[in-house]
């Protein structure tokens, strides 16, 4: 081989491993984890649209994943399975303890960045208060639900009430539409859920019940105090111009009517507005106060 021919074949290996380099670095897919708020498949076929928008103005694969249970999403962000995910407030504080995630957006439904616990009944059941629980079967729904375990926990410690010493049995029903399910069909004398105000107007229960009249047939004895809102979390393995990409493609979502819809039908939200770890200061609080360690919520179903 002559000088010519090897300085050739220097510059062809030269070229292949900078190709190379960038194909290795460029990111192909976008894993994008959610949280199991009802039954899986519905999550993922509700948030299918998004992940289109997400397809298209990335152009780039999106993978979605719905975990089985809430600790599903917080492991594949702590085994770097995922780039981006949707937490509820309790599984954010969690996976910042456990995994190197940072929040960025929380959601915000008419306006408002907070939510809250409700603890619901049969209107016929004859329970009207905190206290008439006492002797009853109870549903929460999974153990790291923010408002179907860890802050109606709360409440009952603040009104001196001992889930396993006082009701009669306690189930984990796993989702808000399967413990509104529960308490209709008296499988259960009352349970946890969410409502996005604190009043009957705006429920859990008018989302999963079709029928007006069985909507009726469910009524609230308590609600919580405003828990901040779930979130949009971003892996720090991602990177930055990616993680901003993502971001400015939610905020337009949230400004898009066409937009606001799929985040209805996803997690029943309005929008996002930006967010930092600051703001889920009450809902480390709430584990601390319901006596739920942060570690020890990730090692077992059942705090």
């Amino acid at each position: 081989m002559n000088r010519l021919q090897r300085v050739f074949a220097l510059l062809i290996s030269l070229v292949s491993l900078v190709g190379c380099g960038r194909s290795s670095s460029a990111p192909k897919i976008l894993r994008v984890g959610f949280v199991p708020a009802e039954d899986a498949q519905r999550v993922i076929q509700n948030a299918q649209p998004i992940i289109d928008i997400l397809q298209k103005e990335l152009g780039m694969e999106v993978q979605p994943f719905v975990a089985t249970d809430y600790t599903g999403v917080i492991e594949a962000l702590r085994a770097n399975k995922l780039d981006i995910a949707f937490l509820t407030p309790a599984s954010y504080v969690l996976a910042k303890n456990e995994a190197n995630v940072t929040v960025v957006l929380k959601s915000e439904r008419k306006g408002s960045a907070f939510y809250y616990a409700a603890i619901i009944t049969r209107a016929d059941s004859g329970i009207n208060k905190l206290a008439d629980l006492r002797g009853k079967t109870f549903a929460f729904g999974d153990p790291l639900s923010t408002s179907a375990n860890v802050f109606p926990r709360k409440m009952f410690h603040e009104a001196g009430i001992d889930p396993a010493r006082d009701f009669k049995q306690i189930l984990y029903s796993g989702g808000h539409d399967a413990t509104v399910l529960a308490v209709l069909n008296g499988k259960v004398d009352a349970g946890a859920t969410y409502a996005n105000s604190p009043d009957n107007n705006d429920t859990a229960w008018m989302r999963y019940l079709k029928s007006s009249e069985d909507v009726k047939k469910i009524h609230a004895i308590a609600f919580s105090e405003p828990i901040p809102a779930d979130n949009l979390v971003i892996n720090s393995h991602l990177e930055e111009s990616l993680a901003q990409k993502v971001q400015t493609i939610f905020l337009d979502l949230s400004r898009d009517p066409k937009g606001k819809e799929m985040l209805r039908d996803l997690y029943q939200i309005d929008g996002f507005v930006a967010a930092t770890d600051k703001d889920y200061d009450s809902v480390r609080q709430a584990f601390a106060i319901a006596g739920i360690e942060l570690r020890e919520a990730l090692q077992k179903k059942q705090p």
